[in-house]
């Protein structure tokens, strides 16, 4: 038996439940959450943010806007945020925003300069650019606070914020020394030679040379600086005695000193030494019980306080 639509029982049907709608949904969270961030990182920006500063360069290549930073120390102050011709048309002015920590730095005396790859007889320097681009240095200066500045063409000859010690030796010709050749202190690098000029009369050429931080209490008045670039031939009763510094001091020049065992006073900056031709051999035979704060310079049968002297050529030692 069939029935029809009219006598379908009407208690079987299924009812409906009515629900009203949300009148907020969970997915307007996230334009809120984003909403939020984006102004949270907006005010973290202007309360970080530093003084705008312009540098003036002979020349933009490869200083880009919002890509290039400006460093101290290796750590980023600030980025540049646009570069335009001067007015005269000769030269760019470059616009970099310093961050908070970095304000200091802008100061009249502060040098700024951009570090690209560059070979010279010191080696390879700002390699790390290659990957990373260009970026603007700066050595900072003591003044008063500035907001313009003209950018050098070349880092500044003694970078104060390298530290170390400055001596300069007199020599009646330059040689074979150049622009980053080595110093060296019991064969080991202790400094390098930063430039040269010639003397007030002409008549001989001021090295100066930066000895690093944990080399300079070896540095004393009485120190013995003599040329060690090339290779030192020695007549011996046995035979001929060949030897060279090291391989960087035979292509570029290069320095070594000794100090007395019984050391005088510890030099100061700019303090003048002449440098002898050749080496005494009596000077290797100095064996000064001097602090150092350089924890290789001593091996381990040694105490770190006594630095013996180790000759250029142990086969010549006595």
């Amino acid at each position: 038996m069939r029935l029809t639509n009219d006598e379908f029982p009407v208690h079987s049907l299924p009812v409906a439940t009515i629900k009203p709608k949300l009148r907020f949904s969970p997915i307007w969270l996230v334009p809120v959450i984003a909403a939020a961030a984006t102004g949270w990182l907006i005010f973290e920006s202007f309360r970080n943010a530093g003084p705008l500063i312009t540098i003036q360069f002979n020349d933009g290549t490869e200083i880009q806007a919002n890509q290039t930073t400006v460093r101290y120390r290796g750590v980023k102050i600030g980025a540049v945020r646009s570069l335009k011709l001067s007015a005269d048309g000769k030269q760019v002015d470059v616009q970099a925003r310093l961050d908070d920590w970095g304000k200091n730095l802008a100061r009249e005396g502060s040098i700024f300069w951009v570090v690209r790859p560059e070979v010279g007889a010191g080696g390879l320097r700002g390699l790390d650019t290659i990957v990373s681009g260009p970026y603007i240095q700066v050595q900072p200066g003591n003044g008063k606070e500035q907001r313009h500045f003209i950018g050098a063409d070349a880092p500044p000859v003694m970078d104060a914020s390298e530290g170390g010690l400055e001596v300069i030796v007199t020599t009646p010709e330059l040689g074979t020394l150049n622009v980053g050749s080595p110093v060296y202190y019991r064969g080991m690098e202790a400094g390098e030679v930063k430039y040269f000029v010639l003397s007030e009369d002409s008549t001989a050429v001021e090295v100066h040379l930066l000895i690093k931080t944990n080399f300079t209490q070896l540095v004393r008045r009485d120190s013995k600086f003599w040329n060690a670039g090339g290779i030192n031939i020695n007549l011996r009763f046995l035979g001929i005695n060949i030897s060279a510094e090291s391989f960087k001091s035979l292509v570029i020049g290069g320095i070594a000193f000794a100090t007395p065992t019984a050391p005088g006073p510890v030099a100061t900056n700019r303090t003048f030494f002449p440098l002898n031709e050749k080496l005494d051999e009596k000077w290797l035979k100095w064996s000064p019980a001097i602090s150092s704060t350089n924890t290789q310079t001593h091996s381990s049968q040694s105490p770190p306080s006594s630095l013996l002297l180790n000759s250029m050529n142990p086969g010549a030692r006595q």
